[in-house]
């Protein structure tokens, strides 16, 4: 197949692969018979970094590594121009076009991505996992599940909602809700606390295409900087002949500016992306793409011994800095942790993807900013007052990609403790005001309930003796679900509240 039929065929593999990705993410994976993690699997930075920090070999994980690192390894930088789904959301995206080529402000700014890469592989041999938020996969995956996904659930909810006013459509938007709600759809709309600030920070890098197309792969991926780095050994490779007359339009084309006028046009096989962009506008056809056996020669950007050492002692530096904050702010009693993720390897192998978050049918659990602090950040969190852990769910464990949260039977994460339930008399309703309300001890799943009612008889300040049901908290029965907190029928603050037992922090 020439080149010209693969640049040509490249734009329907990127459509077909973003595709793949969006159904994954919003849960055909179950209809298509592939798992919902696939990208994961396939991220060789996700798996490598968790598998690091966790000392412990994730068989999945390993085999989808290996599979991009050896197509890398024959093609180049194969995944980042073709499959990636960051980077065909970049190629979608208006971009700054330049009639003359330009190059970039120094070599040297190519040398960023190499540095975050180092940072990240040395804070997982470390055991931190924090800098792996930079990650294009988890990335457009956490944009993709707490912000752009919400907003088009409410979206359809809000299309049905008027669509189903005229009688003769009440037929087709019923058969609609039952073929995909609860399928596709969820059930109830998903909400998270930092959509909007996962929204702009992902703007921000589409954005930056207006300095330099693909500007986030150029210099900031350091996905891009492990692939390239492999790329060096690549065995296709794009080479420039003696028919070349210097026209510079290969140079002007080149998304990922890695075609060099001054090197008589030669490219740099770990920053090209095998797009094809260049081919249709060779003047002379004086290019291709051949086979080699050496690597290829280094590059000023490459990283240094110097880089290395400065960016590994930064991560020295900022782990420990992590390790250092109180343990109020690193353990603090409302950090509730999803079934099965009390352990403290839960920071070691939570590689902050964010499909936990999209699979929780009540959108409990949430993305920590402050909660967890520096070193976990943007870990999953049970809220209770947004959403509880339900008592018939166990798909958190069942969909993450690295066993963070272990795929415990429904039977075991049932019994799994995950905080315990403690009462506000001060707010409580029957307490408080002696006034009856039922809610809690009416909602906890638990079969031998952990919230019990006391019937007691007290005075009013008019005198009035008044019969009261009271509930009082069994905490040995509790596993801190946080349905009675999320139902309590207080505005703000909920009357009884699931905090974590020192002994689970």
């Amino acid at each position: 197949m020439s080149a010209h039929t693969l640049r040509k065929l490249r734009p329907w593999v990127q459509l077909a692969a973003f595709v793949l990705f969006a159904a994954l993410l919003i849960g055909a994976g179950r209809l298509i018979r592939l798992p919902a993690d696939l990208f994961f699997r396939l991220d060789p930075l996700a798996g490598i970094a968790s598998m690091i920090a966790a000392r412990q070999i994730v068989l999945a994980l390993l085999i989808g590594a290996a599979v991009t690192l050896a197509a890398t390894l024959l093609l180049g930088r194969v995944w980042c121009g073709w499959l990636c789904p960051l980077g065909t959301v970049l190629d979608w995206t208006p971009a700054r076009r330049n009639k003359r080529y330009e190059p970039d402000p120094t070599p040297r700014l190519r040398s960023v991505k190499y540095v975050l890469l180092i940072i990240i592989l040395v804070a997982a041999l470390l055991g931190n996992l924090t800098f792996l938020i930079l990650d294009p996969i988890t990335l457009i995956y956490r944009t993709a599940t707490t912000a752009i996904w919400p907003a088009l659930v409410a979206l359809v909810s809000g299309i049905e909602t008027i669509l189903y006013r005229p009688p003769f459509l009440q037929g087709t938007i019923d058969r609609f809700e039952g073929a995909f709600r609860g399928v596709i759809l969820p059930m109830e709309q998903p909400a998270y606390s930092m959509s909007v600030l996962m929204l702009l920070i992902f703007a921000g890098i589409l954005a930056l295409n207006a300095i330099r197309d693909r500007f986030w792969c150029r210099y900031l991926c350091p996905l891009g900087a492990l692939l390239g780095l492999v790329s060096k050994a690549a065995w296709l490779r794009r080479e420039v002949g003696e028919v070349c007359v210097d026209c510079q339009r290969c140079a002007r084309a080149c998304p990922v500016g890695t075609i060099d006028p001054t090197r008589q046009f030669a490219s740099d096989p770990a920053e090209c992306t095998l797009c094809l962009e260049c081919v249709p506008v060779c003047a002379k056809a004086g290019q291709g793409f051949t086979g080699h056996y050496r690597p290829a020669p280094g590059q000023a950007y490459d990283p240094s011994r110097r880089q290395f050492i400065a960016a590994a002692g930064a991560a020295v530096v900022a782990v420990g800095l992590f390790a250092a904050e109180p343990a109020a702010v690193r353990a603090g009693p409302r950090l509730i942790r999803p079934p099965g993720a009390q352990g403290p390897d839960f920071l070691t192998k939570c590689i902050r993807c964010g499909v936990c978050l999209k699979v929780c049918p009540t959108s409990g659990l949430q993305p920590s900013l402050a909660q967890a602090g520096w070193s976990g950040l943007w870990t999953p969190v049970l809220v209770p007052r947004l959403g509880c852990c339900d008592y018939g769910c166990n798909a958190c464990g069942g969909a993450c990609p690295t066993g963070a949260i272990p795929p415990l039977a429904l039977e075991d994460k049932r019994l799994a403790v995950i905080g315990h339930a403690y009462l506000d008399r001060d707010r409580c309703l029957p307490w408080a005001d002696n006034r009856n309300c039922l809610v809690c001890e009416e909602m906890c799943p638990v079969p031998e309930k952990a919230i019990i009612l006391e019937d007691v008889t007290v005075t009013t300040p008019t005198g009035e003796s008044v019969d009261i049901r009271r509930p009082v908290v069994v905490r040995e029965r509790c596993i801190g679900c946080g349905i009675c907190e999320n139902r309590c029928p207080l505005n703000g603050e909920a009357a009884i509240r699931v905090y974590t037992p020192s002994e689970l922090t």
